[in-house]
């Protein structure tokens, strides 16, 4: 066997029907498509059209609404930390941030920063810097002798945008 003698097995494939070529072929003059009217004709986007009557997703009540404003923060529990502590993938010397937190593989995500939560127990001392903690873990990284300092993070848009007016405001003076 050579490369170019390479083939499917008969019938792997099915070749697609030619339609509108002539009565003879089963599929001719109107091609399947029935007797005229808009679904005979191209360009037909009718899914979800109910006759003129009120569609059914018109109809059901809507609910809730998308907070633009939310905060998107990964969420990190303490009980985490400490696992990853104890296998050596997170560095207790240093400090702890939203980058070490992310190559450790626990913060997916969280475009506004690091949350920490206080689910789990912290015996390490570490020194963490995120964008949020709760009252509890930030109480129980101290008392663990560790610090957590909370940053205000500016998302990547809002530095493209600052530093876009930025130049314009130089360019006006």
């Amino acid at each position: 066997m050579k490369l170019n003698e390479i083939r499917d097995n008969p019938g792997a494939r099915k070749g697609r029907m030619r339609v509108g070529r002539g009565i003879g072929s089963g599929k001719g003059k109107t091609g399947g498509r029935g007797q005229k009217g808009q679904k005979s004709r191209e360009g037909v986007s009718i899914a979800g059209f109910e006759g003129g009557q009120m569609p059914l997703h018109m109809r059901l009540p809507k609910r809730g609404f998308n907070n633009i404003f939310a905060k998107d923060y990964a969420e990190v529990n303490l009980g985490a930390i400490q696992k990853l502590v104890d296998a050596k993938k997170l560095d207790t010397k240093g400090v702890i941030d939203h980058d070490a937190l992310k190559a450790a593989g626990v913060a997916r995500g969280g475009k506004d920063g690091v949350r920490i939560l206080a689910k789990g127990a912290i015996t390490a001392k570490i020194n963490l810097r995120v964008a949020g903690a709760s009252a509890a873990a930030k109480a129980a990284v101290e008392k663990a002798g560790g610090s957590v300092d909370v940053i205000h993070v500016v998302p990547a848009a809002e530095k493209a945008a600052a530093k876009k007016g930025t130049t314009k405001a130089k360019a006006k003076a």
